[in-house]
């Protein structure tokens, strides 16, 4: 299919548009030339030069990302910045990105994924950021323990502070760096709050108000999207499709 079809239809399918005025990423096409055929698509969490490399060795016309390369200022194109932009332009690399619009999906967000593999029932809407719903909360359909949670959403080396009930019945979604976002499951008297980043600040307050935290990893927790945003394309449009793995270990 034409590349500008293809971000026509992703800006419109993720709401691009919603969070442009708060989300720091710039979402959408990020770096792209004059429109072209675009047949094979890669996926990554994160936009870097490994990632880049990966995509141009399997020989891929566009890389759709979690992480873009701008958050919110102006970069001089020196240093690594340069290596990476020039890397995309030589090898005639479209870069895509969708950022909040990749963590709030109904559907392929990464909040959405996780719920589902968790079998959430009662899913409601959880964790406004700027007046928009972010995250997602619901009830397990049995009491689980926080490391068998952990290993639902395969989460390799999880930080758990277990200090809210044994048997968790119910929980709050935020992928990625909301450890902030606990107080909002501590008002809403959930037994557990899943995120990417277990911050320091939050220990206290989850000891003391009686509240179990996982974090999963920022990497591992956003994964999710770009794996479920990729099946998704090549079912609809029958593009090929990889997913490049470049864990970070945090």
């Amino acid at each position: 299919m034409r590349r500008n079809e293809l971000v026509t239809y992703l800006d419109e399918y993720l709401s691009t548009g919603l969070f442009a005025p708060f989300d720091p990423s710039l979402n959408s096409l990020v770096v792209g030339g004059p429109d072209k055929e675009v047949s094979k698509i890669a996926f990554a969490v994160d936009a870097c030069q490994r990632t880049f490399d990966l995509a141009l060795e399997w020989g891929a016309d566009m890389l759709i990302v979690h992480h873009g390369l701008y958050w919110g200022r102006p970069m001089a194109v020196t240093g690594a910045h340069y290596s990476r932009i020039k890397t995309l332009i030589e090898g005639n690399l479209d870069l895509y990105v969708a950022h909040l619009p990749l963590d709030a999906h109904p559907a392929v967000g990464n909040n959405a994924v996780m719920a589902s593999l968790l079998g959430l029932l009662e899913i409601q809407p959880f964790a406004q950021f700027k007046g928009v719903d972010i995250g997602l909360k619901g009830t397990l359909p049995k009491a689980l323990g926080a490391k068998e949670i952990s290993d639902l959403l395969g989460f390799t080396k999880p930080v758990i502070l277990p200090f809210g009930p044994p048997a968790i019945s119910s929980v709050g979604i935020v992928s990625g760096g909301a450890s902030s976002d606990v107080h909002t499951a501590l008002a809403e008297g959930l037994d557990c709050f899943i995120t990417g980043e277990c911050e320091h600040q939050v220990y206290n307050d989850s000891l003391e108000q009686g509240i179990t935290v996982i974090g999963g990893g920022h990497y591992e927790s956003e994964v999710f999207g770009v794996q479920a945003l990729a099946d998704h394309l090549a079912s609809l449009f029958g593009l090929q499709i990889l997913f490049l793995d470049h864990p970070t270990g945090l």
